[in-house]
């Protein structure tokens, strides 16, 4: 058998601290409170909901997830933010209007205890968005020591030992790694300097590697995956994982295009459009910010159909992606896909998918996985890109050397692969023959 990983015990409290608290950030929290009192379940959460095969299929062991590794508990989570606006989380909850009434009034005392600290914010990253609750500063370094000192204040005030971060905030524009990324000389000179190229999102994600804090980014802008960042990464054994959570039409995308692909069946053409209303759909309204997220958006199926490796069913793809702000339908977003297949002897045929989802809901769950995982990780001695957590993001992060992989059901393999390796079980290889040789 091989040896399990010294993972140390998640004793205490462990901080969540969310970058932007707005529609996802509250409706994640507010979640976290429900279900914490029986209100709710955590549907859509591997990590409170999901099991784990272990050993052959003729043992019959497939326990919860979170009783084979050793996970913190919802009880044990202790949430803190920063917002460019003023309002308490029961207060943001109400204007996001994902929740109901009656469910936010249950949980409205603890809500309002959790108040935004002021943000590190600068239009020309989010051109759509203003708000008053903002840090000022000498430099981007300073600005960086003020987050490093709420943190330091926020772990000092809940008696906290451990915390991770996730960037919960808007999209930011489009931006290609400059010399300023290249290293973190050039990073903490930039930061000195004010250098533009240093966005709001790498501010955070630089206090937190600093600090040897686990930091995510559920955005698909450029953040920690730059060189300066995972450098100093390698010196303070911060975990890192992102990009872009996938919430809505990409999840469809990596569940439907594995199976053409598995199946051999051509795709000519696949056009998304989506209509959502909310403050990320107002961000997106912007073709900067869009063009980051178009970015993450198409890259999967590229990855997924290897047309490289598959020019005849695959090398001529047109792939589109439209998003349009629509603000009647708030957080409730709506994605078409229509997706032009080829079968036998050259046959078409057509695929239409209509999703009616609501972003919020579909993303809360994957911001408390991604906490609870980054903190296992920690505490096991993981450090640097977590690609093994891929399974939650539009754009993972991975080595420079390897192409990202896509795949829904390969990425979820490779997460609970890694969960077996921790504790020294067998991984799982699928062989065809295990049972009748």
């Amino acid at each position: 058998m091989p040896t399990p990983i010294d993972i140390a015990p998640a004793r205490g409290k462990l901080g969540v601290l969310l970058v932007g608290l707005g529609a996802v950030s509250t409706t994640t929290i507010a979640g976290v409170i429900a279900i914490r009192q029986g209100l709710s379940s955590p549907i859509g959460s591997l990590t409170q909901m999901g099991t784990m095969r272990l050993g052959k299929r003729t043992e019959g062991r497939s326990p919860k997830i979170s009783e084979v590794v050793p996970l913190a508990t919802l009880d044990d989570l202790v949430f803190g933010g920063w917002d460019i606006f003023e309002e308490d989380c029961y207060s943001a909850a109400r204007t996001a209007g994902v929740l109901e009434q009656s469910l936010l009034d249950k949980v409205r005392p603890e809500l309002e205890k959790i108040k935004p600290w002021p943000a590190v914010f600068d239009q020309h990253y989010v051109k759509r968005l203003s708000g008053p609750n903002v840090k000022k500063g000498k430099n981007k370094r300073d600005l960086a020591e003020q987050v490093m000192g709420d943190i330091e204040t926020f772990k000092k005030d809940n008696n906290l030992d451990r915390v991770v971060m996730i960037w919960c905030g808007s999209t930011e524009i489009f931006a290609l790694p400059g010399e300023v990324h290249q290293s973190l000389k050039n990073f903490e000179r930039g930061l000195e300097e004010n250098d533009p190229a240093i966005a709001s999102s790498m501010i955070y994600a630089y206090a937190a590697i600093r600090m040897g804090i686990p930091y995510a980014n559920a955005a698909p802008n450029l953040s920690a995956d730059i060189p300066a960042l995972m450098e100093l990464a390698t010196h303070t054994k911060s975990p890192l994982a992102g990009k872009d959570m996938k919430t809505g039409q990409t999840l469809i995308k990596t569940i439907i295009a594995p199976g053409l692909k598995a199946r051999l069946i051509g795709v000519k053409g696949w056009y998304s459009t989506n209509i959502l209303g909310n403050r990320d759909g107002e961000v997106l309204d912007d073709p900067e910010s869009f063009k980051t997220k178009e970015e993450t958006k198409k890259s999967a199926l590229d990855y997924i159909f290897q047309p490289h490796l598959y020019p005849e069913l695959y090398g001529d793809l047109t792939h589109m992606v439209r998003i349009n702000y629509y603000p009647p339908r708030g957080d409730n977003k709506e994605g078409w896909d229509n997706i032009d297949i080829v079968g036998w002897l050259g046959y078409p045929m057509q695929l239409k998918i209509n999703f009616l989802c609501r972003d919020s809901i579909l993303a809360a769950p994957i911001v408390v996985d991604t906490a609870l995982f980054l903190d296992l990780a920690r505490r096991a001695g993981m450090s640097g890109i977590q690609e093994w957590l891929s399974f939650y993001f539009k754009a993972p992060m991975h080595a420079p050397e390897v192409y990202p992989e896509h795949d829904l059901f390969i990425q979820l393999m490779k997460l609970k692969n890694t969960l077996r390796h921790l504790q020294g079980e067998e991984l799982i290889t699928h062989l065809g023959r295990e049972y009748y040789d």
